[in-house]
Protein backbone atom coordinates (compact mmCIF):
# COMPACT_ATOMS: atom_id res chain seq x y z
CA UNK A 1 0.00 0.00 0.00
CA UNK A 2 3.01 2.29 0.52
CA UNK A 3 4.56 1.41 -2.83
CA UNK A 4 1.09 2.45 -4.12
CA UNK A 5 0.76 5.70 -2.43
CA UNK A 6 4.34 6.92 -3.85
CA UNK A 7 3.45 6.29 -7.12
CA UNK A 8 -0.13 7.84 -7.03
CA UNK A 9 2.41 10.91 -5.82
CA UNK A 10 4.57 10.83 -8.44
CA UNK A 11 1.72 10.48 -11.06
CA UNK A 12 0.28 13.56 -9.13
CA UNK A 13 3.77 15.21 -9.29
CA UNK A 14 3.84 14.40 -12.88
CA UNK A 15 0.85 16.07 -14.04
CA UNK A 16 1.37 19.35 -12.66
CA UNK A 17 -0.15 18.67 -8.55
CA UNK A 18 2.23 19.48 -6.12
CA UNK A 19 2.67 17.25 -3.69
CA UNK A 20 5.60 17.41 -1.42
CA UNK A 21 7.42 14.44 0.90
CA UNK A 22 5.65 15.02 4.11
CA UNK A 23 2.21 15.51 2.52
CA UNK A 24 3.16 11.47 1.09
CA UNK A 25 4.19 10.75 5.28
CA UNK A 26 1.04 12.20 6.28
CA UNK A 27 -0.84 10.40 3.77
CA UNK A 28 0.55 7.25 4.74
CA UNK A 29 -0.19 7.74 8.56
CA UNK A 30 -3.29 8.58 7.96
CA UNK A 31 -4.21 5.38 5.97
CA UNK A 32 -2.90 3.33 9.05
CA UNK A 33 -5.89 4.64 10.95
CA UNK A 34 -8.89 3.99 8.69
CA UNK A 35 -9.92 0.71 6.67
CA UNK A 36 -8.35 0.73 3.37
CA UNK A 37 -11.30 -0.90 1.81
CA UNK A 38 -14.07 1.72 2.47
CA UNK A 39 -12.59 3.38 -0.73
CA UNK A 40 -14.54 6.49 0.11
CA UNK A 41 -12.34 6.79 3.34
CA UNK A 42 -9.32 5.75 1.67
CA UNK A 43 -10.01 8.79 -0.86
CA UNK A 44 -10.62 11.42 1.39
CA UNK A 45 -7.21 10.68 3.53
CA UNK A 46 -5.20 11.33 0.09
CA UNK A 47 -7.65 14.33 -0.88
CA UNK A 48 -6.63 15.84 2.23
CA UNK A 49 -3.36 15.42 2.17
CA UNK A 50 -2.61 15.94 -1.73
CA UNK A 51 -4.92 18.82 -2.68
CA UNK A 52 -4.08 22.11 -1.69
CA UNK A 53 -7.17 24.37 -2.92
CA UNK A 54 -10.51 23.84 -4.56
CA UNK A 55 -8.98 24.47 -8.16
CA UNK A 56 -7.16 21.40 -7.95
CA UNK A 57 -9.74 19.22 -6.59
CA UNK A 58 -11.27 18.07 -10.90
CA UNK A 59 -7.53 17.37 -11.44
CA UNK A 60 -6.92 15.10 -8.24
CA UNK A 61 -10.39 13.17 -9.05
CA UNK A 62 -9.53 12.53 -12.47
CA UNK A 63 -6.07 11.15 -11.60
CA UNK A 64 -7.22 9.09 -8.38
CA UNK A 65 -10.05 7.42 -11.12
CA UNK A 66 -7.15 6.89 -14.27
CA UNK A 67 -4.66 5.27 -11.35
CA UNK A 68 -6.73 3.64 -9.08
CA UNK A 69 -9.60 2.08 -11.59
CA UNK A 70 -8.36 2.21 -15.20
CA UNK A 71 -4.96 1.53 -15.00
CA UNK A 72 -4.78 -1.16 -12.41
CA UNK A 73 -8.24 -2.52 -13.52
CA UNK A 74 -8.36 -6.22 -14.39
CA UNK A 75 -9.40 -7.28 -18.23
CA UNK A 76 -13.11 -8.03 -17.90
CA UNK A 77 -14.38 -11.26 -18.59
CA UNK A 78 -11.38 -13.24 -18.00
CA UNK A 79 -12.42 -16.67 -15.62
CA UNK A 80 -10.37 -16.87 -12.40
CA UNK A 81 -8.20 -19.76 -13.60
CA UNK A 82 -6.67 -17.84 -16.72
CA UNK A 83 -5.60 -14.98 -14.73
CA UNK A 84 -4.15 -17.73 -11.98
CA UNK A 85 -1.96 -19.75 -14.45
CA UNK A 86 0.16 -16.38 -14.99
CA UNK A 87 -1.00 -16.75 -19.35
CA UNK A 88 -2.25 -13.49 -19.37
CA UNK A 89 0.95 -11.70 -17.75
CA UNK A 90 3.10 -13.94 -19.53
CA UNK A 91 1.42 -12.91 -23.04
CA UNK A 92 1.61 -8.76 -21.63
CA UNK A 93 5.18 -8.92 -20.72
CA UNK A 94 6.44 -10.72 -24.22
CA UNK A 95 4.28 -8.13 -26.11
CA UNK A 96 6.13 -5.12 -23.96
CA UNK A 97 9.61 -6.68 -24.28
CA UNK A 98 8.91 -6.85 -28.25
CA UNK A 99 7.82 -3.39 -28.30
CA UNK A 100 11.13 -2.42 -26.52
CA UNK A 101 13.22 -4.02 -28.82
CA UNK A 102 11.80 -2.94 -32.54
CA UNK A 103 10.98 0.61 -30.83
CA UNK A 104 13.99 3.41 -31.37
CA UNK A 105 15.05 5.22 -28.98
CA UNK A 106 12.25 8.09 -29.19
CA UNK A 107 11.19 9.38 -25.61
CA UNK A 108 7.61 9.33 -26.68
CA UNK A 109 7.72 5.68 -27.91
CA UNK A 110 9.56 4.34 -24.56
CA UNK A 111 7.04 6.55 -22.68
CA UNK A 112 4.19 4.66 -24.27
CA UNK A 113 5.45 1.85 -23.23
CA UNK A 114 6.07 2.26 -19.82
CA UNK A 115 1.86 3.73 -20.17
CA UNK A 116 0.85 0.28 -21.80
CA UNK A 117 3.18 -1.70 -18.92
CA UNK A 118 1.26 -0.02 -16.17
CA UNK A 119 4.02 2.86 -15.34
CA UNK A 120 2.51 6.06 -16.28
CA UNK A 121 4.42 8.43 -15.36
CA UNK A 122 6.71 9.50 -18.10
CA UNK A 123 3.65 9.47 -20.40
CA UNK A 124 1.81 11.82 -18.24
CA UNK A 125 4.94 14.21 -17.81
CA UNK A 126 5.42 14.64 -21.27
CA UNK A 127 1.62 15.39 -21.63
CA UNK A 128 2.16 17.87 -19.09
CA UNK A 129 4.91 19.67 -20.85
CA UNK A 130 3.33 19.83 -24.44
CA UNK A 131 0.44 21.47 -22.02
CA UNK A 132 2.42 24.09 -20.34
CA UNK A 133 5.53 24.69 -22.67
CA UNK A 134 5.17 28.04 -24.15
CA UNK A 135 6.86 29.00 -27.10
CA UNK A 136 8.61 32.04 -27.25
CA UNK A 137 11.65 31.99 -29.41
CA UNK A 138 9.48 32.48 -32.29
CA UNK A 139 8.71 35.75 -33.40
CA UNK A 140 7.75 34.13 -37.34
CA UNK A 141 4.86 32.22 -35.78
CA UNK A 142 2.53 32.59 -33.10
CA UNK A 143 0.06 30.55 -33.78
CA UNK A 144 -1.25 27.89 -31.15
CA UNK A 145 -0.43 25.37 -33.46
CA UNK A 146 2.72 24.41 -31.58
CA UNK A 147 0.76 22.18 -28.99
CA UNK A 148 -1.12 21.20 -31.74
CA UNK A 149 1.20 19.37 -33.60
CA UNK A 150 2.74 18.25 -30.75
CA UNK A 151 -0.33 16.40 -29.92
CA UNK A 152 -0.87 15.27 -33.04
CA UNK A 153 2.49 13.60 -33.20
CA UNK A 154 2.14 11.87 -29.58
CA UNK A 155 -1.23 10.68 -31.01
CA UNK A 156 0.21 9.33 -34.38
CA UNK A 157 2.40 7.61 -32.34
CA UNK A 158 -0.27 5.80 -30.31
CA UNK A 159 -2.00 4.69 -33.49
CA UNK A 160 1.15 2.82 -34.77
CA UNK A 161 1.84 1.58 -31.89
CA UNK A 162 -1.67 -0.37 -31.68
CA UNK A 163 -1.05 -1.18 -35.53
CA UNK A 164 2.26 -2.89 -34.20
CA UNK A 165 0.71 -3.98 -31.10
CA UNK A 166 -2.19 -5.48 -32.61
CA UNK A 167 -0.67 -6.74 -35.86
CA UNK A 168 1.28 -9.93 -34.81
CA UNK A 169 -1.22 -10.97 -32.54
CA UNK A 170 -3.88 -13.10 -34.11
CA UNK A 171 -7.47 -13.10 -33.95
CA UNK A 172 -8.98 -14.73 -31.13
CA UNK A 173 -10.31 -18.22 -31.44
CA UNK A 174 -13.85 -19.33 -30.08
CA UNK A 175 -12.83 -19.84 -26.07
CA UNK A 176 -9.68 -18.43 -26.65
CA UNK A 177 -10.51 -15.88 -22.93
CA UNK A 178 -6.88 -15.17 -22.78
CA UNK A 179 -5.80 -13.84 -26.03
CA UNK A 180 -9.41 -12.06 -26.02
CA UNK A 181 -8.18 -10.33 -22.59
CA UNK A 182 -4.53 -9.46 -23.54
CA UNK A 183 -6.33 -7.47 -26.76
CA UNK A 184 -9.13 -5.74 -24.41
CA UNK A 185 -6.66 -4.74 -21.94
CA UNK A 186 -4.17 -3.13 -24.68
CA UNK A 187 -7.05 -1.45 -26.06
CA UNK A 188 -8.20 0.01 -23.06
CA UNK A 189 -5.24 1.27 -22.35
CA UNK A 190 -4.33 2.82 -25.16
CA UNK A 191 -7.84 4.79 -25.25
CA UNK A 192 -6.85 5.98 -21.40
CA UNK A 193 -3.94 7.17 -23.46
CA UNK A 194 -5.88 9.24 -26.43
CA UNK A 195 -8.40 10.55 -23.83
CA UNK A 196 -5.71 11.73 -21.38
CA UNK A 197 -3.96 13.38 -24.64
CA UNK A 198 -7.04 15.01 -25.89
CA UNK A 199 -8.48 16.54 -22.72
CA UNK A 200 -7.29 19.77 -21.76
CA UNK A 201 -7.60 20.33 -18.15
CA UNK A 202 -8.25 23.75 -16.25
CA UNK A 203 -8.38 24.30 -13.04
CA UNK A 204 -11.45 24.23 -10.96
CA UNK A 205 -13.24 27.95 -10.68
CA UNK A 206 -16.92 26.87 -8.95
CA UNK A 207 -16.44 30.44 -7.44
CA UNK A 208 -16.04 32.19 -10.40
CA UNK A 209 -19.13 35.30 -10.61
CA UNK A 210 -20.69 35.65 -13.87
CA UNK A 211 -22.83 38.68 -14.25
CA UNK A 212 -25.80 37.63 -16.89
CA UNK A 213 -26.84 40.59 -18.74
CA UNK A 214 -30.88 41.56 -18.47
CA UNK A 215 -32.74 42.65 -21.12
CA UNK A 216 -34.62 45.89 -20.08
CA UNK A 217 -36.78 45.91 -23.35
CA UNK A 218 -36.44 49.83 -23.85
CA UNK A 219 -33.82 52.01 -25.79
CA UNK A 220 -32.60 54.45 -23.24
CA UNK A 221 -29.62 56.05 -23.34
CA UNK A 222 -28.06 53.35 -20.71
CA UNK A 223 -29.49 50.96 -22.73
CA UNK A 224 -27.66 51.28 -25.80
CA UNK A 225 -24.54 49.47 -27.43
CA UNK A 226 -21.92 51.86 -26.72
CA UNK A 227 -21.03 50.99 -30.69
CA UNK A 228 -24.24 52.73 -31.78
CA UNK A 229 -23.75 56.09 -29.94
CA UNK A 230 -24.29 59.39 -32.41
CA UNK A 231 -22.34 62.14 -32.13
CA UNK A 232 -25.00 64.17 -30.12
CA UNK A 233 -25.43 61.39 -27.65
CA UNK A 234 -21.30 60.71 -27.14
CA UNK A 235 -22.21 64.68 -26.23
CA UNK A 236 -24.55 63.52 -23.74
CA UNK A 237 -23.19 60.72 -22.21
CA UNK A 238 -20.26 63.00 -21.21
CA UNK A 239 -22.15 65.10 -19.14
CA UNK A 240 -23.89 61.47 -17.69
CA UNK A 241 -20.87 60.33 -16.78
CA UNK A 242 -19.32 63.29 -14.79
CA UNK A 243 -23.16 63.50 -13.17
CA UNK A 244 -22.48 59.75 -11.92
CA UNK A 245 -19.02 60.27 -11.21
CA UNK A 246 -20.09 63.06 -8.86
CA UNK A 247 -22.65 60.95 -7.34
CA UNK A 248 -20.33 58.10 -6.29
CA UNK A 249 -17.26 60.72 -4.86
CA UNK A 250 -20.30 61.69 -2.49
CA UNK A 251 -21.31 58.46 -1.41
CA UNK A 252 -18.17 57.95 -0.93
CA UNK A 253 -16.96 60.46 1.14
CA UNK A 254 -20.52 60.18 3.29
CA UNK A 255 -19.66 56.44 4.31
CA UNK A 256 -17.09 57.40 6.62
CA UNK A 257 -18.26 60.35 8.42
CA UNK A 258 -20.52 59.40 11.19
CA UNK A 259 -18.30 57.92 14.13
CA UNK A 260 -20.70 56.05 15.95
CA UNK A 261 -21.47 53.33 13.86
CA UNK A 262 -19.51 50.01 12.54
CA UNK A 263 -17.83 47.49 15.07
CA UNK A 264 -16.89 47.87 18.34
CA UNK A 265 -13.37 48.26 18.93
CA UNK A 266 -12.99 45.81 22.42
CA UNK A 267 -9.58 46.84 23.55
CA UNK A 268 -9.96 50.88 23.38
CA UNK A 269 -13.35 50.71 24.78
CA UNK A 270 -12.24 48.22 27.94
CA UNK A 271 -9.24 50.59 28.04
CA UNK A 272 -11.51 53.83 28.19
CA UNK A 273 -13.78 51.50 30.83
CA UNK A 274 -10.73 51.16 33.56
CA UNK A 275 -11.80 55.30 34.07
CA UNK A 276 -15.06 54.05 35.45
CA UNK A 277 -14.41 51.01 37.47
CA UNK A 278 -14.31 48.77 34.87
CA UNK A 279 -17.53 49.68 33.47
CA UNK A 280 -17.81 50.20 30.10
CA UNK A 281 -20.01 53.30 29.87
CA UNK A 282 -18.19 54.92 26.72
CA UNK A 283 -18.25 52.32 23.37
CA UNK A 284 -15.94 53.66 21.19
CA UNK A 285 -16.04 52.23 17.55
CA UNK A 286 -13.01 51.11 15.19
CA UNK A 287 -12.55 54.40 12.96
CA UNK A 288 -12.12 52.90 9.41
CA UNK A 289 -9.77 54.64 6.79
CA UNK A 290 -11.71 54.67 2.92
CA UNK A 291 -10.70 50.93 1.27
CA UNK A 292 -8.55 52.31 -1.14
CA UNK A 293 -7.45 49.59 -3.63
CA UNK A 294 -4.99 49.85 -6.63
CA UNK A 295 -6.24 49.32 -10.13
CA UNK A 296 -4.68 47.92 -13.02
CA UNK A 297 -6.48 48.23 -16.44
CA UNK A 298 -5.66 46.26 -19.55
CA UNK A 299 -7.82 46.95 -22.54
CA UNK A 300 -7.87 46.04 -25.80
CA UNK A 301 -8.26 48.85 -28.06
CA UNK A 302 -8.91 47.35 -31.52
CA UNK A 303 -12.59 48.27 -33.40
CA UNK A 304 -15.72 48.01 -31.31
CA UNK A 305 -14.01 47.37 -27.95
CA UNK A 306 -12.18 50.75 -27.64
CA UNK A 307 -16.18 51.90 -27.80
CA UNK A 308 -16.76 50.52 -24.17
CA UNK A 309 -12.60 51.01 -23.18
CA UNK A 310 -12.61 54.54 -23.67
CA UNK A 311 -15.92 54.96 -21.42
CA UNK A 312 -14.48 52.80 -18.71
CA UNK A 313 -11.59 54.94 -18.72
CA UNK A 314 -13.62 57.85 -18.50
CA UNK A 315 -15.34 56.97 -15.46
CA UNK A 316 -11.85 55.13 -14.06
CA UNK A 317 -10.09 58.75 -14.24
CA UNK A 318 -13.02 60.41 -12.93
CA UNK A 319 -12.87 58.70 -9.75
CA UNK A 320 -9.43 58.42 -9.45
CA UNK A 321 -9.91 60.39 -6.03
CA UNK A 322 -11.95 56.73 -4.94
CA UNK A 323 -8.35 54.82 -5.54
CA UNK A 324 -4.80 54.74 -4.28
CA UNK A 325 -3.28 53.97 -8.18
CA UNK A 326 -4.91 53.66 -11.61
CA UNK A 327 -2.27 52.06 -14.15
CA UNK A 328 -3.59 51.64 -17.88
CA UNK A 329 -2.41 49.57 -20.22
CA UNK A 330 -4.15 49.35 -24.12
CA UNK A 331 -2.81 47.30 -26.94
CA UNK A 332 -3.73 45.43 -30.45
CA UNK A 333 -0.92 43.50 -31.01
CA UNK A 334 1.31 44.82 -28.72
CA UNK A 335 1.43 46.55 -25.62
CA UNK A 336 1.30 50.23 -24.40
CA UNK A 337 1.59 52.18 -20.83
CA UNK A 338 -1.16 54.73 -21.12
CA UNK A 339 -0.98 55.53 -17.53
CA UNK A 340 1.17 58.91 -17.47
CA UNK A 341 -1.02 60.20 -20.79
CA UNK A 342 -4.42 59.78 -18.65
CA UNK A 343 -2.75 61.38 -15.94
CA UNK A 344 -1.31 64.95 -17.77
CA UNK A 345 -3.94 65.24 -20.03
CA UNK A 346 -7.81 65.52 -19.46
CA UNK A 347 -9.85 62.45 -20.01
CA UNK A 348 -10.79 63.75 -23.80
CA UNK A 349 -7.41 64.55 -25.18
CA UNK A 350 -5.63 61.71 -23.22
CA UNK A 351 -7.85 59.61 -25.27
CA UNK A 352 -7.32 61.28 -28.82
CA UNK A 353 -3.81 60.75 -27.86
CA UNK A 354 -4.33 57.31 -27.30
CA UNK A 355 -6.13 56.70 -30.59
CA UNK A 356 -3.52 58.31 -32.73
CA UNK A 357 -0.40 56.68 -30.85
CA UNK A 358 2.29 55.67 -33.60
CA UNK A 359 2.52 52.66 -31.20
CA UNK A 360 -1.11 51.34 -31.25
CA UNK A 361 -1.24 49.77 -34.82
CA UNK A 362 -4.69 49.59 -35.14
CA UNK A 363 -4.38 47.09 -38.68
CA UNK A 364 -2.79 44.53 -37.49
CA UNK A 365 -4.90 41.34 -35.75
CA UNK A 366 -5.42 41.51 -32.12
CA UNK A 367 -2.95 38.65 -29.93
CA UNK A 368 -3.58 38.72 -26.54
CA UNK A 369 -0.82 35.73 -25.91
CA UNK A 370 1.88 38.20 -27.33
CA UNK A 371 0.04 40.71 -24.86
CA UNK A 372 0.05 38.82 -21.83
CA UNK A 373 3.74 37.62 -22.70
CA UNK A 374 4.69 41.44 -22.98
CA UNK A 375 3.15 42.25 -20.08
CA UNK A 376 4.96 39.26 -18.21
CA UNK A 377 8.33 40.37 -19.21
CA UNK A 378 7.95 44.35 -18.30
CA UNK A 379 5.26 44.85 -16.09
CA UNK A 380 4.63 41.89 -14.06
CA UNK A 381 6.14 43.93 -10.95
CA UNK A 382 2.93 45.99 -10.68
CA UNK A 383 0.55 43.45 -9.37
CA UNK A 384 0.42 43.30 -5.90
CA UNK A 385 -2.10 41.54 -2.97
CA UNK A 386 -4.23 45.03 -3.02
CA UNK A 387 -4.15 45.14 -6.82
CA UNK A 388 -7.53 44.07 -8.76
CA UNK A 389 -6.47 43.45 -12.09
CA UNK A 390 -9.65 44.30 -15.00
CA UNK A 391 -9.06 43.07 -18.31
CA UNK A 392 -11.85 44.43 -21.24
CA UNK A 393 -11.73 43.15 -24.14
CA UNK A 394 -13.96 40.48 -26.27
CA UNK A 395 -10.54 37.76 -25.93
CA UNK A 396 -10.56 36.96 -29.74
CA UNK A 397 -6.82 36.30 -30.06
CA UNK A 398 -7.47 35.39 -34.23
CA UNK A 399 -6.40 31.78 -33.54
CA UNK A 400 -3.20 32.85 -31.74
CA UNK A 401 -1.01 30.96 -28.88
CA UNK A 402 -3.84 32.51 -25.92
CA UNK A 403 -1.14 31.94 -23.26
CA UNK A 404 -3.41 31.46 -20.58
CA UNK A 405 -0.56 29.90 -18.55
CA UNK A 406 0.22 33.62 -17.81
CA UNK A 407 -3.04 34.75 -16.94
CA UNK A 408 -2.72 32.23 -14.34
CA UNK A 409 0.33 33.84 -12.83
CA UNK A 410 -1.72 36.90 -13.00
CA UNK A 411 -4.30 35.76 -11.06
CA UNK A 412 -1.99 34.55 -8.46
CA UNK A 413 -0.64 38.02 -8.09
CA UNK A 414 -3.48 40.21 -7.88
CA UNK A 415 -6.17 40.54 -5.16
CA UNK A 416 -8.81 40.35 -7.73
CA UNK A 417 -9.08 39.50 -11.84
CA UNK A 418 -12.01 40.72 -13.76
CA UNK A 419 -13.28 40.61 -16.80
CA UNK A 420 -15.27 42.48 -19.21
CA UNK A 421 -16.25 41.49 -22.41
CA UNK A 422 -18.11 44.38 -24.49
CA UNK A 423 -19.65 41.22 -26.84
CA UNK A 424 -23.32 39.67 -26.35
CA UNK A 425 -22.63 36.55 -24.44
CA UNK A 426 -23.93 34.38 -26.87
CA UNK A 427 -20.92 35.28 -29.24
CA UNK A 428 -18.63 34.76 -26.27
CA UNK A 429 -17.25 30.67 -26.92
CA UNK A 430 -18.00 30.93 -30.65
CA UNK A 431 -14.85 30.80 -33.81
CA UNK A 432 -11.39 32.60 -32.26
CA UNK A 433 -12.72 33.50 -29.05
CA UNK A 434 -10.64 32.20 -26.16
CA UNK A 435 -13.15 32.97 -23.40
CA UNK A 436 -13.56 29.59 -22.57
CA UNK A 437 -9.58 29.44 -21.34
CA UNK A 438 -9.76 32.67 -19.80
CA UNK A 439 -12.14 32.14 -17.38
CA UNK A 440 -10.52 29.45 -16.06
CA UNK A 441 -8.38 32.00 -14.64
CA UNK A 442 -10.69 35.20 -13.66
CA UNK A 443 -12.33 36.09 -10.17
CA UNK A 444 -15.21 37.63 -12.09
CA UNK A 445 -16.55 37.65 -15.69
CA UNK A 446 -19.16 40.22 -16.54
CA UNK A 447 -20.52 41.39 -19.76
CA UNK A 448 -19.67 45.32 -20.63
CA UNK A 449 -22.12 46.69 -23.98
CA UNK A 450 -23.45 49.26 -22.46
CA UNK A 451 -23.80 52.48 -19.57
CA UNK A 452 -25.94 50.43 -17.16
CA UNK A 453 -24.01 47.36 -16.98
CA UNK A 454 -20.75 49.74 -16.67
CA UNK A 455 -21.97 51.77 -14.04
CA UNK A 456 -23.46 48.71 -12.28
CA UNK A 457 -19.57 47.42 -12.06
CA UNK A 458 -18.09 50.73 -11.12
CA UNK A 459 -20.44 51.17 -8.67
CA UNK A 460 -19.37 47.64 -6.99
CA UNK A 461 -15.99 48.25 -7.43
CA UNK A 462 -16.19 51.89 -5.70
CA UNK A 463 -18.80 50.79 -3.34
Amino acid sequence: MVNMIIKFAACCRASGLLVSTSEVLDAVSHIKLISVTDENLFKAALKTNFVKSRRDQGLFDRLYAFFFHEINLDVENMEAEQIQDNGFEKQMADIIENLRDREGEDDIDRAIIDFLSGDPISYLDHITRIRTSEKTNSQVLKSNMDSLSKRLSVMIKLNRMKERVMGPLPDAEEGDGQRLGVRKHIDKRLETARAMLSEDPRPENESIKQVKSKDRGDQSLGEQPFTSFSQEEIEKMRHVIDHLARKLKDIVSRRFRARRKGVIDVKKTLRRAGRYQGIPIEIIFKQRSPRKGKIVVFCDVSGSVWSSARYMLNMLYSLHECFNQIKSFVFVSALMDVTEVFEKNKIDEAIKKVMTHEQIRHQELTDYGETLLQFKKDHMHVLTKKTTLIILGDGRSNYMNPREKILAEMRDKCRRLIWLNPEPERFWYTGDSEMSKYKAYCHEIRPCRNLNQLMEFIEELVL
